[in-house]
């Protein structure tokens, strides 16, 4: 078996779905195919406003609607004149209406709505392309990912209970023998007591690693918007380079410092059962594209860069001007591990801690009061944390571009920098 995984930008429209269904056929000599979907287009960005907390209540209703004619539009361009599929979805929004409702819109339970909302978006994704793909004539079943994908209730960052998933797909693969596609959505799994978990933003990719080691899969391909693997995001390079081969060790360094390509997680759990995964473009399916596999170098050796936006960094001291010891760090880090908050780069001294995360207002506000409660805080915010693999002077010099560096650390190989942005 082989796992495909589509993300958003390959689904983001009627046109997009067909593409991505010509793909689909293509490669149907490998049965059942395992196609694991996102939300279409910028879906989970519009569904994080309607978590309960997070949305203005004026807007709410617009933002509703936009949710709905995006998604019907597509259908009707599929599918015309065909009533089913249209009930499917009012009818998943109508689930959605009646989730928000339910929800009590605190900060003390953000993460639970956020996992039980937003999940919504790859539930419509694939219920349209599980009914367009079987109106081609592809017998396709469509799967719920909450009962595959096992986790414990640790929402937006949920845990994989690997031998209970394993268990469940495998089970879902002696029942769809007869069936040439099995989808299922990207990003969400589900606990004993079926409630819905997330896996991590952008956690698509991670759900393909995990049906994959469940399921001991031939090989993984991503589908992207992109050749490959690029050492840089082509909004911010023109004269990017491709990267045709990659280490395992060498991926999970790249996605851990936030390369877009891939999910942070997605490496282990294929690396652990030495199946290859391949980054190619859906715009371009007969490339050749790139690969993660257990290589001894990365090919060609060039200077690899990552630039996350929207950083906070904050500097923890101690009231009394104690030494920050082991004591204060593992309440620093405790209280990060209770709200939910994943580390970008951390540096010590003397008297303080400073972190660099995401500045996600709904984590980071509940943050900072908890920690002023026993330390002193400060931090900068509209920071872009830069992350240059292979670096050279010359290079950190053109990229820093003259302004100041906040925070900086170096390895024999790469080199962090936080600046202004």
């Amino acid at each position: 078996m082989k796992v495909f995984k589509f993300g958003g930008a390959s689904v983001n429209s009627a046109d997009a779905v067909r593409n991505m269904a010509q793909v689909v056929q293509s490669h149907l000599e490998s049965k059942p195919l395992m196609v694991v979907v996102s939300a279409m287009g910028k879906t989970t960005n519009l569904l994080e406003k309607l978590v309960p907390g997070s949305a203005d209540v004026s807007s709410a209703n617009t933002l509703r609607q936009q949710l709905e004619v995006y998604h019907l539009d597509i259908a009707k361009s599929l599918i015309p004149n065909d009533k089913t599929i249209i009930k499917k979805i009012q009818d998943l929004l109508h689930q959605l209406d009646n989730t928000i409702v339910s929800l009590q819109p605190d900060a003390a339970h953000y993460n639970y709505n956020y996992d039980q909302v937003v999940s919504f978006g790859e539930i419509i994704s694939t219920t349209i392309i599980a009914e367009y793909l079987n109106h081609l004539g592809i017998n396709t079943l469509w799967s719920d990912a909450r009962q595959l994908i096992q986790t414990d209730n640790h929402y937006r960052e949920g845990r994989v209970d690997w031998q209970a998933s394993e268990t469940a797909t495998k089970t879902l693969l002696a029942d769809s023998i007869t069936h040439s596609v099995i989808l299922t959505q990207g990003f969400i799994g589900g606990t004993v007591d079926h409630k819905t978990t997330t896996l991590g933003r952008e956690g698509s990719d991670y759900s393909a690693a995990i049906l994959a080691y469940c399921l001991n899969a031939e090989s993984v391909t991503i589908w992207k918007d992109v050749p490959g693997f690029l050492n840089a995001d082509p909004k911010f390079f023109a004269d990017t380079v491709k990267i045709s081969q990659i280490p395992y060790n060498e991926a999970i360094e790249l996605a851990y410092y936030g390369a877009s390509v891939i999910h942070p997680k997605t490496v282990k759990p294929i690396q652990n059962k030495g199946i290859p995964l391949f980054i190619r473009s859906f715009i371009t399916p007969e490339a050749e594209g790139s690969s993660i596999g257990d290589y001894k170098t990365i090919v060609p050796e060039t200077p690899l860069y990552i630039f996350k936006n929207n950083q906070i960094l904050l500097s923890i001291l101690p009231r009394d001007y104690s030494f920050i010891a082991e004591d204060n760090l593992q309440v620093i880090f405790g209280i990060l591990s209770k709200i939910g908050i994943r580390v970008n780069l951390m540096q010590n001294s003397a008297l303080s801690f400073s972190i660099c995360i995401d500045n996600n207002p709904q984590l980071v506000t509940p943050l900072i009061e908890e920690l002023k409660s026993m330390f002193r805080v400060r931090y900068n915010e509209n920071l872009q944390l830069i992350t240059i693999r292979y670096y050279t002077q010359e290079v950190i010099d053109s990229i820093v571009a003259g302004r100041p560096i906040l925070l900086e650390q170096r390895s024999r190989t790469t080199e962090q920098l936080i600046v202004p942005a």
